[in-house]
């Protein structure tokens, strides 16, 4: 997902604020009118523009070096290199851990994780407040995404005999003209059904500018790359499929605390150690609801 939305150019750095305001285009502007000659044209204000509202997450993982590891890393050059090692870690551990919430519902440690795709894609759409608005009202109708349950509306568990079938009336529901999902994210089990519904007549391409250059699979459905994530190291939900546009979705991090150390190097008051913070505070936001969507069991 967060590979996705770098290349995307959908990283929006914020430089601050009480909240994340994401802006909304909820309805079409309402002074359309066909008109002949002389006659008027409508001129009232249209208001078509809500914003979404985001609260601030945050996270850090530590570094830290004792000085008897300072002492036996002697030189300055040695010291940095120990050091660097561990930084790199830690600020692979805390990209990880952020790209494993970018899949939550923002419930972990007491609310203070970042919203994911279970709260802004959700598999109940009518319910929960996402950004401000409290999708089960009719007024908030809007900012409903949509879903398709393999049992409760296709009449079946999913196979890899209906998959495709279940993904096509996902898909259609979720285009808009040329708005459509390019990214499609499933677990293990989702993807491997649709794989293998595949394979019999082998449509497998290779794209250059598929994801399959970062590592993922490359098979693709409409013009869509279906990606795997939930392989070793994965965090898709269980029996779930994301029709994810995009241009929509964004991750939101403060620009001066984007996977970066905060302050200068921390000397512990009563150890003799020294500790660096790597951290991280933003969310991920969306504009559009409508236009995203998840299959599940």
């Amino acid at each position: 997902m967060l590979n996705r939305l770098r290349k995307r150019g959908t990283v929006k750095p914020a430089s601050g604020g009480r909240t994340l305001v994401q802006e909304v285009a909820y309805a079409e502007n309402g002074t359309f009118k066909r008109y002949s000659g002389y006659e008027t044209v409508n001129i009232a204000p249209s208001d078509v523009i809500s914003a979404a509202e985001f609260n601030w997450a945050q996270a850090a993982v530590a570094v830290t070096i004792s000085g008897a590891e300072a002492l036996m890393n002697s030189g300055e050059d040695a010291i940095l290199d120990l050091l660097e090692e561990r930084v790199n870690i830690a600020i692979g551990t805390l990209t990880n851990n952020i790209c494993g919430d970018c899949y939550s519902d923002g419930t972990a440690d007491g609310g203070r994780q970042i919203g994911g795709l279970q709260l802004l894609v959700g598999a109940n759409p009518t319910t929960g407040v996402v950004g401000g608005f409290d999708r089960s009202t009719t007024a908030a109708s809007f900012w409903r995404n949509k879903k398709f349950s393999a049992v409760g509306d296709g009449g079946a568990g999913a196979s890899s005999a209906n998959i495709q079938g279940y993904m096509n009336k996902l898909y259609l529901s979720v285009c808009r003209g040329a708005d459509r999902p390019d990214l499609i994210v499933a677990d293990n089990n989702y993807y491997n059904l649709y794989w293998t519904s595949l394979q019999a007549i082998q449509r497998i391409t290779k794209d250059e500018d598929s994801e399959a250059g970062a590592g993922f699979g490359e098979l693709r459905y409409m013009q869509a790359d279906v990606v795997c994530d939930g392989m070793i190291g994965g965090f898709a939900p269980s029996n779930t499929m994301y029709f994810l546009n995009t241009n929509y979705l964004y991750f939101r991090p403060h620009r001066d605390r984007n996977f970066v150390p905060i302050g200068d190097d921390r000397n512990s008051p009563n150890q003799d150690a020294m500790v660096k913070l790597i951290g991280f505070m933003g969310n991920m936001t969306m504009s559009n609801a409508s236009l995203q969507g998840v299959l599940v069991a």
